[in-house]
């Protein structure tokens, strides 16, 4: 039995790939908010235009209700950029933990390139820069340094968490 985890950061951090990698190494379910999107926000994102807050609630709602359904474990992957949207998520769900992957605009943009065909254009990541807000100390959540590889960047969510709870 595990809390639900949020892996946060903004478009290309490696979110999908992380959450996927950590749900395997937990062994709970899955699920990329990309997919959870309503066909308007994709499209809005495929011409280039970022989404604003009220494009963002009904998705949130949707995020939310997938943690509360995943009480007992789950891995989601969710920009999550706002304090805000965060405490939208914890309304539906108190124990979710947040994993903010974080790594500067050069390593971000080579992994953003490596997307091809997604549906965020990398000229939405300045806004996306511009929107984050890192987890504040009172947000229950680890702060992931995305130059590792996949594999070094789970081991080190395992390895703050064990020490956590050893304290």
């Amino acid at each position: 039995m595990t809390d639900p985890i949020v892996v946060m950061g903004v478009s290309g951090s490696g979110k999908s790939t992380v959450g996927a990698a950590l749900a395997g190494r937990l062994r709970v379910p899955f699920e990329d908010a990309d997919d959870l999107h309503p066909p308007e926000n994709v499209a809005k994102m495929s011409r280039g235009d970022a989404l604003d807050d009220s494009d963002r609630w009904p998705w949130l709602e949707r995020i939310g209700e997938w943690l509360a359904d995943h009480e007992g474990g789950g891995v989601i992957a969710c920009s999550a950029l706002k304090r805000k949207y965060r405490d939208q998520l914890r309304h539906h769900c108190s124990s979710v933990v947040f994993l903010h992957l974080e790594g500067g605009r050069d390593v971000i943009e080579k992994r953003q390139a490596s997307r091809p065909g997604h549906f965020m254009p990398a000229s939405l990541l300045t806004s996306q820069f511009e929107t984050l807000e890192p987890l504040a100390p009172d947000e229950g959540g680890y702060v992931l340094d995305v130059s590792g590889s996949i594999d070094e960047i789970v081991e080190q969510y395992v390895v703050q968490s064990r020490l956590e709870e050893e304290s």
